[in-house]
């Protein structure tokens, strides 16, 4: 009777040959971690393997740990099962997983994006005969606009804050977002500072990534001494204490949910700009496509649809597998998604041309 290489259980993504786990969401004997963000690398396991430059992540949020750390396409063999971790694009150090034996391949994508962010290490196509992907953006509502384009935006929005004498807030999550928002901004502009959770992890980053000049906003930090310049901080620090020093001030956030008409809104936030660290419907579809899968399993995300789609225009076998992956600091924005939904209902050929 044949058995699956991968399989999905209470625990999470287990190999039973060689009876370890990817991104087990309960504590297991060993794991594999794709990236450092909280719902992929938990607590509690006994041993942790990652890549390299995800080790010193892991350890900044989860304390000591057995951990070991391996190289980019770096085969590792247990008992007979040969693995390897190929670059996701998805934040620093993020990675695939290729599972293979006895000639099948399997790929596990965790999150990932198709486009170069000049951070993270590149996606890496990896031909396989299974596909687990994520599908966290899986409609055609979500194309992204090409980055260059968006952090000029980006910088000139803060240029226009410093003109005003007026300090730029800009939220992005602590790990990933901050990073590629602190690699891109023009620091001819002014000073960048930052919020203390994502000083502590760019610090821990700099160690193997190169970003420009940080300052922490401490206590002793003055609101005269932000005007005109521009604070990263995580969505969490909105709305708090912390931020009533920068007043005046404006806020942004950079995410792929300032798609929806009704995000910027519902956060209460002056601009958004559309920035994702997953990829979007295109780069989700190319991928799928190119990596020669003749099945694909969809995790998180806009499952339902996005394999629906896989099965009834792509002739794939396709499915879907519950997970307790999300983005890290996600909210269900169910009013933008009610905002579409005419263009969800009816055949799946309708459904996306009109979207498209």
């Amino acid at each position: 009777m044949y058995q699956p290489l991968l399989v999905f259980n209470e625990k999470g993504i287990y190999c039973q040959q060689a009876d370890v786990y990817i991104d087990a969401w309960k504590p297991v004997d060993k794991c594999i971690i794709t990236h450092g963000h909280a719902d992929h690398s938990r607590w509690g396991h006994k041993k942790y393997i990652t890549h390299k430059n995800n080790v010193p992540i892991i350890k900044h949020r989860l304390g000591e740990i057995v951990v070991s750390g391996k190289e980019w396409n770096e085969s590792f063999t247990i008992n007979g099962v040969k693995f390897s971790l190929h670059p996701a694009g998805h934040i620093v150090a993020s990675s695939q997983v290729r599972v293979e034996y006895k000639g099948e391949v399997w790929v596990f994508t965790g999150d990932f994006k198709t486009e170069d962010d000049g951070i993270a290490e590149p996606f890496e196509l990896v031909k396989c005969n299974t596909f687990i992907t994520e599908c966290t953006f899986g409609i055609p509502a979500f194309k992204w606009t090409p980055q260059e384009e968006v952090f000029s935006d980006i910088n000139n929005w803060w240029a226009a804050n410093r003109a005003e004498n007026k300090t730029s807030v800009l939220f992005g999550y602590s790990l990933g977002k901050a990073q590629r928002l602190l690699k891109h901004l023009d620091p001819n502009i002014g000073k960048i500072y930052t919020h203390g959770a994502i000083e502590n992890m760019t610090q821990v980053l700099r160690e193997n990534y190169d970003f420009h000049q940080t300052t922490r906003v401490t206590r002793d930090t003055k609101k005269e001494d932000l005007l005109g310049n521009i604070v990263i901080a995580p969505p969490s620090a909105h709305g708090g204490t912390w931020i009533r020093k920068m007043v005046p001030f404006v806020t942004a956030s950079a995410s792929g949910w300032m798609t929806f008409r009704g995000a910027r809104r519902r956060r209460a936030i002056d601009r958004g700009f559309v920035l994702s660290d997953h990829a979007d419907w295109d780069g989700l579809l190319t991928t799928v496509k190119e990596t020669g899968a003749e099945k694909v399993i969809a995790t998180h995300g806009y499952t339902e649809i996005f394999s629906r789609y896989l099965r009834e225009e792509m002739g794939l076998d396709a499915r879907t597998e519950k997970t307790q992956y999300e983005e890290e600091g996600s909210e269900t924005l169910k009013k933008e998604e009610d905002d579409i939904s005419p263009s969800l209902s009816g055949t799946t050929q309708a459904k996306f041309n009109e979207d498209e």
